[in-house]
């Protein structure tokens, strides 16, 4: 594993803010996403549930969708937050969004309440052996 280094403060408090703004009525466990896109730009998300559990949306999904819809396709480093210190990683799903939308030496930060990093990953640490747009080829 890569040596954890701290997650940018911009990015922290972005993901920080969009997971104050989660709505989580039924697990009570809010997560927040923010992603720094190949522009420089900062695009956040929270997680979304509904009452058809668990169709909601995660909060790294709600970035990437977010970042599609600005007009961007590619984003260098996300940051995600959920509850406490156990480290919040991205599910299998968004492991593969996140695979989708970034080279292998993106960054992904997982950080705790506090704004501390817990893991600084790559994108192929976080996802090794993953399938890709060029495995379809």
């Amino acid at each position: 594993m890569a040596e954890t280094k701290q997650a940018p403060r911009d990015l922290i408090d972005a993901a920080l803010a969009a997971r104050d703004k989660a709505y989580a009525p039924y697990s009570k466990f809010h997560v927040g996403a923010a992603l720094r896109t190949a522009d420089g730009n900062i695009i956040a998300g929270c997680n979304v549930e509904n009452a058809a559990y668990p169709e909601g949306v995660c909060a790294e999904a709600g970035a990437i969708s977010a970042m599609v819809l600005s007009g961007e396709n590619q984003f260098d480093e996300i940051v995600v937050v959920g509850l406490g210190d156990v480290a919040c990683t991205p599910c299998g799903g968004c492991r593969q969004k996140i695979r989708e939308f970034t080279q292998s030496d993106a960054t992904i930060y997982i950080i705790n309440d506090g704004g501390d990093t817990l893991l600084t990953l790559s994108r192929e640490e976080l996802i090794p052996h993953s399938f890709g747009p060029e495995n379809l080829k």
